[in-house]
């Protein structure tokens, strides 16, 4: 297998590694600004809002360098429509990152990541709906040895004999529910878990919706940044609404909200989270979706190492299993990767004959 199966440019290649780098970095990064207790000195949905104040900043700066403003003006005016498709997304990314907050509160950085791959298998079944593609056996197999990495995480090994602490609690949470609740099947539903099904989903519609209008051939005439401009601006309504229809617009823009985003830490958070927008964006353009839950999957083996030497969290047996079995998954989906290059637009195509 060739790199260049995997990276068709070398631009791609950096853009792959800078995404993983950027992602371990915010898990880092959130885990580092919550109090001893596991709770936040700062407003999440202002951080949140602030992020996405950020990424539109920084979209359009960047798009404004390459296009003259009476041009981006003239474009907006004829692709109204993608701007309002790119609701759809946003709201779903809305979704995502204020969950990102409540979950890292209660899971650990490692064990967050690892419940996120589920998305995986949402993410090859959208992709197929979508994009009209049949991903083959291997590349199924792959998604699947994916998907039973994230599951070991949840074994729980003891070094003694008898039933393991984590296996013999989870019986005896069954068994009160079961009994409280007259309940002759006595399955215990988290509400934590329940946001994380919910941040997974959110993500994988999101991801694969967004790298459809990126190569759809009703929006590829719109320049990169454009679009993130559409999708930020749509993001940023998207928030305000949430914070409007829950009550929290106010106390998100008051003074002690606004002067928590001063702590260095905040800060960083805000910084990463917009270039993690910017380089998604650039990731789904230049490769796929599929890709980019195996990036994912290498976040998992960078964040578990890190976490254990920045903050002491303790790398056990089913972690180092489920490191071992992504990795496998990786190195054979590498084999047949997915190819899902942009459609051209027909303004393109027609440049491109010219030119010849």
């Amino acid at each position: 297998m060739a790199i260049s199966d995997l990276f068709p440019t070398k631009a791609s290649a950096v853009i792959f590694i800078t995404y993983m780098g950027l992602f371990v970095n915010q898990g880092l990064l959130v885990t580092a600004s919550k109090r001893s207790d596991g709770t936040y000195e700062y407003n999440t949905t202002t951080v949140v809002l602030m992020t996405e104040a950020l990424k539109l900043i920084l979209a359009t700066v960047l798009h404004l360098r390459e296009v003259s403003l009476k041009e981006t003006v003239s474009t907006v005016k004829q692709n109204l429509h993608v701007f309002g498709l790119y609701f759809v997304p946003a709201i779903l990314y809305c979704v995502y990152n204020n969950l990102a907050f409540i979950n890292l509160k209660h899971y650990d950085p490692t064990t967050y990541f690892i419940l996120l791959q589920l998305r995986v298998v949402v993410t090859g079944v959208v992709f197929q709906f979508l994009f009209s593609k049949h991903l083959s056996r291997t590349q199924w197999a792959s998604l699947v040895m994916l998907m039973i990495g994230c599951a070991l995480k949840n074994i729980s090994f003891s070094s003694g004999h008898g039933t393991p602490p984590q296996l013999a609690k989870t019986v005896v949470n069954i068994s009160v529910n079961a009994a409280a609740s007259h309940n002759p099947v006595g399955l215990r539903f988290d509400l934590h878990l329940l946001f994380i099904i919910f941040q997974v989903f959110a993500s994988c519609f999101a991801g694969v919706y967004n790298e459809y209008l990126l190569k759809s051939h009703g929006s590829v005439a719109v320049p990169l940044m454009l679009q993130n401009v559409f999708m930020y601006v749509d993001s940023i309504i998207a928030n305000v609404g949430v914070l409007a229809i829950s009550g929290s617009l106010v106390s998100a823009v008051s003074p002690h909200s606004l002067h928590a985003l001063l702590n260095w830490k905040v800060i960083a958070i805000v910084f990463n989270n917009a270039a993690v927008g910017i380089v998604t964006s650039l990731f789904l353009k230049s490769l796929n979706s599929i890709l980019k839950t195996f990036a994912s999957g290498l976040e998992l083996v960078f964040t578990a190492v890190l976490a254990w030497m920045l903050f002491g969290i303790r790398v056990n047996v089913a972690t180092w299993l489920a490191i071992v079995v992504v990795s496998s998954a990786i190195y054979l989906y590498s084999h047949t990767p997915v190819h899902n290059p942009p459609k051209e637009s027909k303004s393109s195509s027609l440049n491109m004959k010219e030119e010849l």
